[in-house]
């Protein structure tokens, strides 16, 4: 069904304007109902999200799922299901320990030259699979208000340490274009942060909200990257499409982070397809996330082999630039490790210097190491005499970024 059938009475201008699709959200068992029939599951999972987990869904994303096949992906992402209410191996509240790492409210800085700025707790569509449910779920963490932003701006201004921001939340474009800008500009005047991302699902859950103005805007304090995330090929509609390529064509790139869901993505064939699509928005495949210990979503995680086999399949039979790397954040804090197949076969044999690699089909090929296996860089000192090298810049610059 189309969404005139499916939101009667909506007009077109009203339909295209972001800011209607957030107002209108479902919100409720009986706000999907009216679109499709639950099933009993998803009822139980509605009652049991009551007073515990917001559930919201823009009109335009509920009006991708497939009506009539529960396992929809678009369904299983937005639906409450009863397993999140069943405990699994591991969860934690905070799986990638972001809490002790929070020096003031809207950052978390676990890595030195990275930070991340919490711009807000609310999404336009809440994922049932998302890491943040602590913030984004409930009403304990209440909102980010500007004495909040202020006092991270101030953080990042006072580490210069920090070259490269990651804009998050929640998702920081269910902002209006002024608060979003003023996050962004106060980040970008900080002389020692070079590089800005800004995370948001708005691409795929709320395409409208990516107008020339938001476009405009985010393009004045380049560099400054759009992380996006598709989680499957039915996402990527026209729409989504518009959206991304309105990005880019403004000059802002755009880079997708999947997360590996069992029973939606859980597939060579589907990621392929999702990865080659997104090459024709010309958004970049960059991470495919192995499912954090978030307590509530053991029912979607996969075995750590899974994933290693996915990208198996995937090499050799779709470009490089359609693979992404597979991630793991460590449950506690520990960080980002990336998977990847086990490509090297063994030593050579009887003296031969170098190692045997397969590749894709098993197929074992000898690579000889050289003679020569001092691999350090003698210009290196020359270009990055002891004053720059302490500041983390190549001798010509201030190391700051400008």
């Amino acid at each position: 069904m189309t969404w005139r059938e499916l939101f009667p009475g909506t007009t077109e201008a009203e339909w295209r304007d972001w800011r209607w699709q957030q107002r209108h959200a479902l919100t409720t068992a009986a706000d999907f109902e009216r679109l499709f029939p639950l099933t009993d599951a998803e009822r139980r999972g509605f009652a049991l999200a009551a007073g515990h987990t917001r559930v919201a869904a823009t009109p335009y994303y509920a009006s991708l799922v497939d009506r009539d096949h529960p396992a929809c992906p678009i369904r299983l992402q937005v639906m409450p299901s009863a397993a999140e209410a069943v405990p699994a191996p591991g969860d934690l509240d905070d799986p990638i320990g972001e809490e002790p790492h929070r020096p003031v409210r809207a950052i978390v800085h676990k890595y030195p030259d990275r930070a991340l700025f919490l711009a807000v707790d609310r999404c336009a569509v809440y994922c049932r699979h998302c890491t943040r449910r602590r913030i984004t779920f409930s009403d304990d963490e209440g909102g980010f208000d500007r004495a909040a932003v202020e006092e991270g701006i101030a953080w990042v201004r006072a580490h210069r340490e920090v070259r490269d921001v990651i804009v998050s939340g929640g998702d920081p474009l269910s902002l209006s274009d002024q608060k979003l800008d003023g996050i962004l500009a106060g980040l970008r005047a900080i002389p020692h942060v070079q590089v800005l991302r800004v995370a948001t699902r708005a691409p795929v859950t709320n395409p409208m909200r990516v107008t020339d103005a938001l476009a405009a805007a985010l393009r004045r304090h380049a560099p400054l990257f759009v992380v996006t995330h598709f989680n499957h090929p039915k996402e990527c509609t026209p729409e989504a499409r518009e959206a991304c390529e309105r990005l880019v064509d403004h000059g802002v790139p755009v880079e997708n982070q999947s997360v590996l869901l069992r029973g939606l993505n859980s597939s060579a064939r589907i990621l392929t397809d999702l990865n080659e699509r997104l090459l024709t928005f010309r958004v970049r495949p960059y991470y495919l996330h192995q499912g954090d210990l978030a307590a509530g979503t053991g029912h979607l995680r996969t075995p750590l082999a899974a994933g290693v086999a996915i990208l198996e399949a995937m090499r050799g039979r779709t470009s490089g630039l359609a693979i992404p790397h597979l991630a793991v954040d460590l449950p506690g804090g520990g960080g980002k490790v990336t998977l990847q197949p086990q490509y090297l076969a063994g030593e050579g044999e009887e003296g031969a210097r170098g190692h045997w690699l397969r590749n894709g089909r098993g197929e074992r090929y000898f690579y000889p190491e050289p003679p020569e296996q001092d691999c350090t860089c003698p210009y290196e000192a020359v270009y990055y005499p002891a004053d720059a090298a302490a500041r983390g810049g190549p001798a010509g610059g201030d190391g700051e970024g400008e």
